[in-house]
């Protein structure tokens, strides 16, 4: 790991009725051959063994023992089924872009719109380390 942010506290989004959640952001540097879809399953393997169950009929945005998502990978991009990067809805999600700016304050989307310009046309609030959306 080459850096991860402080955890922060957000409203849940979609399903409002739950508990907020935690989010943090690390950053990884991975060895060479790996790949986004490989380093995925790593992560999907992660979430099962800390009790991250996904059933087809889990409610969707529910709480959830743990989440990993892969945001990025470098500079790849990926429309798949199994996986999109970067990720479809990290753009529009202060929960993410917040503690990203704490790893990496100049990323910079694929479109050459910057972290900073993305969260600030965000609406949220940040007090703390609480988040607001």
């Amino acid at each position: 790991m080459v850096d991860v942010s402080p955890s922060y506290y957000t409203e849940p989004q979609e399903k409002r009725d739950q508990p907020w959640f935690a989010n943090r952001v690390a950053r990884l540097l991975c060895s060479s051959g790996v790949t986004p879809e490989g380093l995925l399953a790593s992560l999907l393997d992660i979430e099962a063994r800390l009790g991250r169950r996904r059933e087809a009929d889990a409610p969707r945005f529910g709480p959830r023992v743990i989440d990993i998502d892969l945001l990025v990978f470098g500079g790849e991009q990926r429309d798949g089924d199994v996986l999109t990067l970067p990720h479809p809805r990290m753009a529009g999600r202060a929960f993410v872009l917040v503690p990203l700016r704490d790893v990496a304050p100049d990323f910079s989307f694929p479109d050459g719109v910057s972290l900073h310009e993305r969260l600030a046309a965000l609406p949220h609030r940040v007090e703390g380390r609480r988040i607001w959306q």
